[in-house]
């Protein structure tokens, strides 16, 4: 069986990720698995552990095209995604220490999609330091 890959940002995984709401009416996992990208990942200082932000990829059309990016056809068919319209989700994140309970194989013996294409994971970059810096963004915090 594969190893769960090291975190890298770009990486898309699936993950039981919480949405914000959920959280918010107390539950502590997310109704269902679904694509995220990882946007960050951070060495502990013990060079064992890692934190992983990951930004939710839904097939719902976004409340702003402000606080989402359109995931590209051709990119969601080289990742193995549904030919759906997609968007990564950036006005909220789930922060989880790497590879936590709630990443799930995409396939037997397979840990993830694959990575988002450089320029699209610049422009997914770009537009969240913007809406962090602008208080736009909500983390959900699993860590224990």
């Amino acid at each position: 069986m594969a190893r769960i890959p090291d975190p890298e940002p770009g990486l898309v995984i699936n993950y039981g990720y919480l949405w914000l709401r959920e959280a918010a009416r107390g539950r502590d996992e997310g109704t269902k698995d679904r694509p995220a990208v990882i946007v960050v990942a951070v060495e502990g200082v013990d060079d064992e552990t890692k934190t992983v932000w990951a930004a939710p990829i839904t097939r719902s059309f976004p409340n702003s095209r402000e606080t989402a990016i359109e995931i590209p056809v051709a990119t969601k068919r080289r990742l193995g995604l549904d030919p759906d319209r997609s968007w990564i989700v950036l006005s909220e994140i789930n922060r989880f220490e790497w590879p936590g309970p709630d990443i799930r194989p995409v396939a037997p013996g397979k840990w993830a999609y694959g990575l988002l294409p450089a320029n699209l994971f610049r422009a997914v970059r770009d537009r969240l330091a913007t809406l962090a810096g602008e208080r736009r963004t909500r983390l959900v915090d699993r860590n224990p």
